[in-house]
């Protein structure tokens, strides 16, 4: 018969000798349930505790930043946990790393000195200053400022910052931007950001424009009534949302994931009250993948057994695509996990089904040219997805510049009320494999499927269409995009008789689509020669709507003739802005 222990609260009835006996055993006990196990996530996973000298994290921060700070097409890949407490750290943010507080709100990690991105390794010049992230951890900067001077793919989320931010370079050109879901005290000063969308966010107040600035949901947004000086959009609810899921610990310290709930017609953070609706999931229904030793066999095995995913820093080459066949799966990548066809083929595949969410990788070509990397659903549907849709965040696509990479198309979405929330689709304009004939794309995404919401969609570079959008009903809050830079001459870019290819094309056959916030630019300096003819083409009808478009040429590198159909003035040196309202 199991012996009577009693519990511990009940100790102090007992004799003092008896009761310091029992009451070893309880701290053994729980010193066992406050440390479980760490996982293992590999090397390329540093893992912080407030317990540690602020010296050596200091030195181990700064190390990482010297390795990262311009090594913008290199294979490291790293993630920064920070179990909850105060740390008296400032951090340097360099490529491919992300930082992730672990506690179960963001004001549970503290980061007494701040976090900074500033772009001295490019002359002041943040507009290569991709692919980093940070989330779920405050913020308190130690000269009143945070500074996060970047471009795209380069994520805030779930952050509190206790003070002020500044999202440029001392002047230098910037152009991002995504926050979402986050706490900014005091004022946000975007500089010379050229477009940013913040979403469900509380902050303080917002202070400069340049060309297109969206905010979506958010608290204390700007005056939007005199568009476009300055060029500000508002929407004040955001219609239908879900949060990314994160890593984190639970009371024991045992890791998980929470999956925020989906949610509708919201405005502010969504981490205001003391038990958030969302599901745990135990890291122990995740397959820990690293790059190292899995491959595209290994982690479908996986899947197939219906664990989810959970891919560690790295590149992962993949000679199939990773199928994910199972409702409500959740694949998330940490410090910017990179997959990479090798033969031809697709790097995920995501069946037409409910619930999957999608959240921090990179899809990157391989040489040899696919068809697309990313798919969701075989085919176009009737099946309703709309009590529990796929949600993808932090999702981002790169053709050449780390190497030359071939695709057709990067996504397709098939299935039905897909919700995208951050994505960067890009055809490399810089780097290694750059090349009218070399790093050969048509189109960056092609949505066929209904219902479709994307909040912040970066598409740029692509030889044909940046966007086809075939399905009915979609929104779409925030675009940026430009034209490919390198079209050898206006022969080798006809649309039939129509100069280029149209950024954002909608259907000929659509009968409602929404879009807000645009912008499009072009840089011809290939040869400045080269003529878009229309940065929209969309057919008209009254459930057809476009609100607060922009087109732009860059110092005046070519020309955008038309900004919605045959509506706008003209984009050209000597007039490089225009818009329709």
């Amino acid at each position: 018969m199991r012996p009577f222990l009693p519990a511990c609260s009940t100790l102090k009835m007992l004799s003092a000798g008896f009761a310091a006996l029992l009451l070893l055993g309880c701290q053994a006990t729980d010193a066992k349930k406050v440390q479980p196990e760490t996982p293992d996530f590999g090397s390329n996973v540093m893992i912080l505790d407030p317990g540690m000298s602020p010296e050596v994290i200091q030195t181990k921060l700064d190390n990482l930043f010297k390795q990262q700070e311009s090594n913008q097409f290199g294979p490291e890949r790293y993630a920064v946990l920070f179990k909850p407490g105060v740390y008296h750290n400032k951090v340097k943010l360099g490529f491919y790393t992300q930082l992730l507080g672990l506690g179960q709100f963001p004001d549970d990690v503290m980061l007494q000195g701040g976090i900074q991105v500033e772009a001295a390794w490019h002359e002041e010049d943040a507009t290569q200053n991709f692919w980093r992230s940070v989330e779920n951890l405050s913020v308190t900067p130690d000269n009143g400022t945070m500074q996060w001077a970047v471009s795209q793919a380069a994520p805030l989320r779930r952050i509190h910052v206790r003070g002020n931010m500044l999202l440029d370079d001392n002047g230098g050109w910037s152009s991002g931007g995504f926050i979402a879901d986050s706490l900014i005290d005091q004022q946000i000063n975007s500089g010379t950001q050229q477009q940013w969308l913040t979403r469900n966010s509380n902050m303080g107040s917002w202070t400069n424009a340049n060309w297109n600035m969206v905010f979506v949901g958010v608290k204390n947004a700007p005056d939007a009534d005199h568009w476009p000086t300055p060029p500000y959009t508002v929407v004040e609810q955001t219609p239908v949302v879900r949060e990314k899921p994160f890593l984190t610990l639970d009371n024991a310290g045992a890791y998980q994931v929470f999956v925020p709930a989906l949610r509708s017609k919201t405005q502010g953070i969504s981490w205001q009250d003391t038990r958030p609706q969302g599901e745990t999931v135990p890291l122990t229904q995740f397959y820990i993948a690293k790059a190292a030793t899995d491959t595209a066999a290994t982690i479908n095995a996986a899947l197939g057994k219906g664990k989810h995913l959970l891919l560690t820093p790295g590149i992962y080459r993949l000679d199939k695509p990773l199928q994910v066949n199972l409702p409500n799966t959740i694949v998330l990548g940490l410090g910017i996990a990179t997959l990479q066809p090798v033969a031809g083929n697709a790097a995920m595949s995501i069946a037409d089904i409910d619930g999957v969410k999608l959240g921090g990788v990179l899809f990157d070509a391989g040489e040899k040219n696919s068809q697309v990397l990313l798919q969701l659903g075989d085919s176009k549907s009737n099946i309703s997805h709309a009590q529990n849709p796929t949600t993808l965040h932090d999702v981002f696509f790169r053709v050449g510049g780390a190497a030359v990479g071939n695709t057709t198309h990067s996504v397709i979405i098939n299935s039905n009320h897909v919700i995208g929330d951050n994505l960067w689709v890009w055809r490399g304009d810089h780097g290694n494999g750059i090349g009218w004939a070399t790093n050969k794309t048509k189109h960056g995404i092609v949505v066929n499927g209904d219902d479709v919401t994307m909040y912040g969609l970066f598409v740029e570079h692509f030889h044909n269409y940046q966007t086809v959008w075939n399905g009915e009903n979609g929104a779409v809050y925030f675009y940026q995009s430009e034209a490919p830079y390198d079209v050898p001459n206006q022969q080798s870019w006809m649309n039939g008789n129509v100069n280029g290819f149209a950024s954002y094309k909608v259907g000929d056959h659509v009968t409602h689509h929404t879009a807000i916030g645009m912008g499009v630019y072009c840089f011809f300096n290939e040869n400045p020669e080269v003529k878009l003819n229309s940065a929209i083409e969309a057919p008209a009808g009254e459930n057809i709507r476009f609100s607060h478009v922009t087109s732009v040429s860059l110092g005046g590198t070519g020309e955008i003739t038309h900004v919605l159909n045959e509506v706008g003035e003209t984009s050209k040196p000597g007039h490089e802005v225009s818009r329709v309202p």
